[in-house]
């Protein structure tokens, strides 16, 4: 089972550069202790070299470097945007990342729904639920005897646009109404 979290990239910076008309560079806060994350960060630059964006990495292992991290930020000028990488550190700690965020006025877009119900701008992302009904019919079949070698890799097929528009409001934006029509979801 994948969830395509790197392969999303494209599709995040693309909305986020419809949500945001300026040309400020791009954050994007990753872990370097999380499985993946390097990939994540070249896919990022990538894709926002390909864009004509400029985006620059920021790290935090630990939640006690999120301030600095932030501050580097600010420093920077990193207005144009926040993409936070996928952790499961930041995924715990995702409040306070929004907190800080919103604290420097960044709009934060990411992969998953639970960071724009915390008050995030946007997310966009595989459906989770969908991914986790899919493991546990996967479980199943171990259980009844299947061998896990034996099992086809699966990709997501559901993905969900969530937009907070409390947190656009806060922000100064105006969500483009052709991105609301798209949205699965509009936190109002």
């Amino acid at each position: 089972m994948t969830s395509l979290g790197a392969d999303l990239t494209t599709k995040r910076l693309e909305f986020l550069r419809e949500l945001l008309s300026n040309r400020a560079p791009m954050a994007v806060l990753w872990d370097p202790n999380g499985g993946g994350a390097r990939i994540a960060i070249r896919e990022t630059q990538a894709t926002a070299d390909r864009m004509g964006l400029k985006v620059r990495a920021y790290a935090a292992r630990t939640p006690a470097e999120f301030d600095h991290a932030f501050s580097a930020m600010a420093k920077d000028r990193a207005g144009g945007g926040l993409d936070v990488a996928a952790s499961p550190m930041f995924f715990t700690e995702r409040q306070r990342i929004e907190d800080l965020a919103l604290k420097q006025g960044l709009p934060m877009m990411v992969g998953a729904r639970e960071y724009a119900e915390a008050g995030a701008l946007s997310s966009y992302g595989p459906d989770h639920v969908d991914l986790f009904r899919r493991v546990a019919v996967y479980v199943d079949r171990i259980l009844k005897g299947a061998k896990p070698a034996d099992l086809p890799m699966e990709q997501p097929t559901t993905f969900q646009l969530v937009i907070n528009l409390k947190t656009a409001r806060v922000l100064g934006l105006t969500i483009p109404q052709s991105l609301l029509l798209r949205a699965d979801q509009v936190i109002h």
